[in-house]
């Protein structure tokens, strides 16, 4: 569902400057606190494996200086909430995306924290973590107290809410189920291990597998096309992909008995049957009620959701464990 437009009265409370650092792009802007994205606040700039660290940051630099730039005269700025790809450093504010080799151990926080005055709160948390609190707020997860949050696009992540709260653990990376290694897939993946989540269903990983059985087209959106048309090589590899999901969920619910698991990110809206293959995965749990319980839904959100998600680190705080 999309977000309504604000209604004036809507920008009267305190607004939070939301940072969302992706595989491909970093966006900044203005989250009021009903959750909605400022009009005229949102900004993106190119990140990706390919940019240098200075490129990175000066990538970072650009989105938040132009969010920032359109705070209205005399609006408060709660803090700033940044969902960053991981793995993140939480105590210490820094990370390290698997998909950004340049940045290891970066101190983003620090960085993003030099633009806003001091005293400003800053706080970072994984990106899956971030998409999780925004479900939980505002989209598909309302109403449920034991939800998993997943990105599919670029990578795989995930983010966890249990009782109510967030779980993040001791170093901010719980709920990282992109890593999680999915029984009959031996995809190497480019954290080291073998048959993680993200190396088989990811959308670069699933047009690369594509791609390897004779498939020509190059893009997650080639795929989707040649998918609704019926090829048969599109077929197999969304279906692999959605199985791929299915069991990783279903892994992930018999651990901490998931209600719902809400998907968003650009590779999830290849087809709807994706959702359709990863719950028939879950189903073949037939002893496991409090598995094959679990629903697995689209996203209830806009695009907007990383955004959104960023600004409840600031605007629902109380959430946050």
């Amino acid at each position: 569902m999309s977000n309504p437009a604000p209604a004036p009265d809507d920008l009267s409370g305190s607004l939070a400057l939301a940072v969302d650092l992706g595989g491909t792009k970093v966006e900044a802007a203005l989250v009021t606190e009903q959750g909605v994205v400022l009009p005229g606040s949102r900004f993106r700039s190119p990140t990706g494996p390919q940019r240098t660290s200075d490129e990175l940051q000066a990538a970072v630099d650009e989105a938040v200086t132009n969010a920032l730039g359109a705070l209205p005269d005399g609006a408060a700025l709660a803090g700033v909430g940044i969902g960053s790809a991981g793995p993140v450093d939480e105590v210490n504010g820094r990370v390290s995306p698997l998909n950004m080799p340049v940045w290891r151990g970066y101190p983003l926080r620090d960085r993003v924290a030099a633009h806003v005055p001091a005293g400003t709160p800053v706080v970072l948390r994984m990106d899956g973590l971030a998409i999780t609190l925004a479900e939980h707020w505002l989209g598909a997860a309302q109403g449920h107290d034991h939800v998993m949050g997943m990105i599919v696009s670029t990578g795989v992540g995930g983010g966890l809410i249990l009782h109510g709260r967030t779980v993040s653990g001791p170093t901010g990376n719980a709920g990282h189920i992109g890593h999680v290694e999915c029984g009959g897939f031996d995809d190497p993946c480019a954290c080291g291990g073998t048959g993680c989540l993200e190396a088989v269903a990811s959308g670069p990983k699933t047009v690369a597998w594509a791609r390897r059985q004779g498939f020509t087209g190059e893009t997650g959106e080639d795929l989707s096309a040649a998918y609704a048309a019926g090829d048969a090589i599109a077929v197999a590899a969304v279906k692999r992909s959605g199985r791929a999901l299915g069991q990783a969920i279903a892994a992930a619910t018999s651990l901490v008995d998931l209600e719902v698991v809400a998907i968003g990110g650009g590779f999830s809206h290849v087809t709807p049957d994706l959702f359709e293959y990863a719950r028939q995965a879950v189903a073949e749990r037939v002893e496991f009620g409090f598995v094959t319980k679990v629903k697995i839904v689209p996203t209830g959100l806009s695009q907007d959701g990383p955004l959104i998600g960023a600004a409840a680190l600031v605007h629902r705080a109380h959430v946050l464990r």
